[in-house]
């Protein structure tokens, strides 16, 4: 019989040591990886997504198409100093911190349009906003703010600011086309918060989402650090996109279920049927059943061969 010392350091390998206490706290999701924007193959969308349609940018639509040094990412040559600028994400579209916001000559180099703030509500950063604010005024630019008390109020904040930028493209759009002709021109909004790299980077992402089909969480948050490379998205906010992600999905599927079944009723009104047809139609289960009785009667006498010259007959009455 082998005898083993319970007191050698061999011998604790043969029993399950306790590492740590019982947790009762639900477990963390799953980590989401978003690989390096430089490593990525046609990063940037360039059609024109279709939910921009009801805009009015179907005429207009090179203009939603990124230019050819859009698709060089700009996180290449990154430096520090340009954490406190503003970086184009689209041709239309920058993210950047409120000092960006506040420097009035840049807004004006740039020929921003829009600004739209990301704040929280009741917080000192609401107040330190205003400056920017007011050289939004001072400038004739305009401005609006979307107060949220924290990141999970984002998701709901998400398609009004989709909307607001839209809109604003639309009014320029057609304030240039009425005392320009055709000329395509588009307004530049700038979406920032404090420091411009998780809130408004996180509007910006969801933006692309909503507006083009080809470009899930993944590939925004990929898009934005790619021309931002200071923008930081932690695993709660990586999950928030993907949870917004997984809703403008849900609201495709039900908008393409619903045009499916007006295009089906359009063919069926277009092509009415005949009362032959119809009367077909009826006739076809009776004909149905006949067939089914026809098959019984085959499998019946089918049994009855099988089963013949036996003094037993299964399923039958004694």
């Amino acid at each position: 019989m082998a005898f083993i010392d319970h007191e050698s350091p061999s011998s604790d390998l043969l029993y399950a040591q306790h590492t740590s206490e019982y947790a009762y706290r639900i477990p963390n999701p799953p980590h989401i990886l978003v690989p390096p924007p430089e490593f990525i193959a046609s990063l940037f969308p360039e059609a024109a997504p279709r939910s921009l349609q009801e805009y009015g940018f179907a005429k207009n639509a090179r203009l939603f198409q990124s230019p050819a040094h859009f698709n060089t990412p700009r996180g290449l040559g990154w430096t520090y100093e340009r954490r406190r600028q503003a970086q184009a994400v689209l041709p239309f579209l920058y993210l950047g911190p409120m000092v960006a916001a506040k420097d009035g000559e840049s807004l004006k180099k740039e020929g921003i349009s829009m600004l739209l703030s990301i704040r929280h509500k009741h917080s000192l950063e609401s107040r330190l906003m205003s400056g920017a604010l007011r050289v939004a005024d001072e400038l004739g630019i305009q401005r609006t703010t979307l107060d949220i008390a924290n990141n999970q109020e984002l998701i709901s904040a998400f398609p009004i600011a989709t909307k607001m930028i839209n809109e604003h493209l639309a009014h320029i759009d057609k304030l240039h086309q009425s005392h320009q002709g055709d000329a395509p021109v588009m307004g530049k909004v700038m979406v920032f918060c404090e420091s411009g790299i998780e809130r408004s980077a996180a509007v910006v992402a969801a933006y692309l989402m909503e507006v083009h089909d080809d470009v899930d969480y993944i590939k925004a948050m990929q898009i934005c650090q790619a021309q931002r490379f200071c923008v930081n998205f932690d695993e709660a906010m990586k999950h928030l996109l993907q949870n917004y992600w997984d809703i403008l999905q849900a609201k495709r599927m039900v908008t393409e279920g619903n045009h499916a079944k007006i295009t089906h009723k359009a063919s069926v009104s277009s092509h009415p049927t005949s009362d032959a047809d119809k009367c077909n139609r009826l006739k076809r289960p009776l004909e149905l059943d006949d067939n089914d009785d026809d098959d019984e009667q085959h499998r019946g006498e089918s049994d009855e061969a099988r089963f013949e010259g036996r003094s037993f007959a299964p399923f039958t009455d004694a």
